[in-house]
This record gives structure tokens, sequence and C-alpha cells, in this order.
């Protein structure tokens, strides 16, 4: 391990570092206005949701660390104590990250990135049309952690009126991970699409009581084969299967094979049916991993 004090190392190392590490990081495209009315459009990775009731959403316009000055979003919060607050989809992250340009005070980002202006309905700031989600915010409260470069200013916002484009969502009424597109900030110039094969499920152990890792069999507790993540899709059923559940399982193909392999060779009939078990959790087929751990 490489352990660092942020205290005795450049703030901008440290920045480097943590935004490389805490990733992805979602991002807040904050649309406001300063008290001429002037509009601001700026992303934001230090953000998200904290609470349903009441709404409650967190961004944070970090103090510039070169020159210590505060950004106009920040500005533009406090003395109008609203903003909208857009979500990113793949489809605008370029015309997103134009409009993160340092721009003079008063030039509107929305005209640099080209994006459209949509009219809110109970905050004075717009909402960026082509965005997938946008919500209108009433700003609670600021609050500083510093004064020095690199300090956050925390904005709490509460969700005032949400919006949402009719074609993220599935047949069931749900957001759709595919059809939202989102990406996120990562270190340096690197971003991350949650699309494809980056996106996964993976049920709840709150759903129902897992066993835990500490009361499965010691034979598979201590396996040279399944790693700590193998191990825990294991756990997370609520005891060890019974027989009569597994039965079914233990005519897979696969399993009969390897115990036609391996009848006088116990040591490697065991390994191979903890190799046959990865390849089924690694597949998301729980039961059949039961099954072939079972007839050891």
């Amino acid at each position: 391990m490489i352990t660092i004090d942020p205290k005795k190392i450049p703030t901008r190392e440290l920045h480097g570092y943590l935004l490389g590490a805490i990733a992805p990081r979602p991002i807040a495209f904050a649309s406001t206005i300063d008290r001429e009315g002037r509009v601001n459009l700026s992303p934001f990775s230090y953000f998200n949701v904290f609470g349903t009731n009441p709404p409650i959403l967190i961004f944070s316009p970090a103090r510039r660390v070169s020159g210590n000055t505060q950004k106009h979003t920040l500005e533009n919060v406090r003395e109008q104590g609203e903003v909208v607050i857009n979500i990113v989809s793949f489809s605008m992250v370029k015309q997103t990250s134009l409009a993160s340009t340092e721009y003079d005070k008063g030039v509107n980002e929305f005209v640099k990135a080209g994006f459209t202006e949509q009219k809110s309905e109970r905050v004075a700031p717009p909402r960026v049309a082509e965005s997938p989600a946008c919500f209108e915010c009433k700003v609670q409260q600021v609050i500083e952690t510093g004064q020095q470069g690199g300090a956050g200013n925390l904005v709490v916002c509460e969700v005032v009126l949400a919006h949402f484009k009719e074609n993220i969502f599935n047949e069931d009424g749900q957001i759709d991970p595919h059809r939202l597109d989102a990406v996120g900030r990562m270190g340096g110039d690197w971003y991350c699409r949650a699309q494809g094969e980056a996106l996964f499920t993976l049920p709840k152990p709150s759903r129902r009581q897992g066993m835990g890792i500490d009361q499965l069999p010691e034979e598979i507790r201590n396996s040279k084969v399944l790693t700590g993540s193998h191990l825990a899709q294991l756990a997370s059923e609520a005891t060890v299967p019974e027989q009569s559940e597994l039965t079914r399982h233990q005519q897979d193909q696969a399993i009969k094979e390897v115990e036609q392999k391996h009848k006088n060779d116990q040591e490697g009939f065991i390994m191979e049916m903890h190799q046959l078990a990865k390849q089924y959790l690694d597949k998301g087929e729980t039961m059949k991993a039961w099954a072939s751990l079972m007839l050891i």
C-alpha cells in the first residue's frame, strides 16, 4: 500500500488521488442565474442524493485550487437561492464538458455548448431540454468546509419539482439504466458510461437475511478456488439449500462429467468441483454452484 498524509502533499496532487480513487461520481449539471438574470450552466461531480423526504440533493462547487476563487455557480446560488440540477446522459457529455470551460461571468454556457433552455415551472433558472432528468431546486443552505483553495461548499438543495423524459422508463414504470445512459466522472480526463457490460444486477441482501460467510460449510469457506465475492454469493442464501432443492441441478451435464472423470480421484474431484462452482457463480447460477459443492 502507498500511504499518503493529506497535509504533506500539494493540494493539486491530493485532488488527483481523491478524484482518481473515489469514482465514478454522478454529475450535477447545474443551471443558475445571477441577480441580473444572466444564465450560467456548469457541471459538478461532487454530487449525490441525500434524502427522499424531503428530497435533498447536494453538490459542491469547490473553491479553485489555483487562485482560491469561487465559481459563478456558487455566487449565483448564494444570491438567488435556486438551481436546476440536470442529469447528464452519454449523448450530451461532450457538450457538458465544453460547458465546464472557465468562461467570463455573464457568458451563457447554454449558448456556448449548444444546449436548449427550457423554462422551469417553480424556479427561475432554466432546465436543459436535452437532459433525461431535471430537478428544480430551492437552496436550503450552503455549508463551507474551508476558505482555502480546494475547499468545498456544500449546496443543500430541496427538489420542488422533478422532470423525466418518458423514454427512460421501462414497461414497469421504472427508470431503465440502459435508457437513461448516464455518465460519471472518473479521475483526470476519464469518464465512464453506465451502459452495456458495465451494468449488472445484484439482489439486495435486505430482501432476505443472508446466512453470512461464517455459516458456510468449512470446506467451502476455506476453498482455494472461490474468492470472497463467490463466497458472498453463496452466503446470500438464507440457509444451506436442502438436498431436495439441489437434486435437479445435480443432473447438469457438466457436473456429471466431473463425477465420471474423477471416480477414483477424490482430491482432483474436489478441486474441479470448486472450479465448476466458480464458473456457475460467475454466470449467476448460484443453485448450480451449490449443487456441485454439496456433492463433495
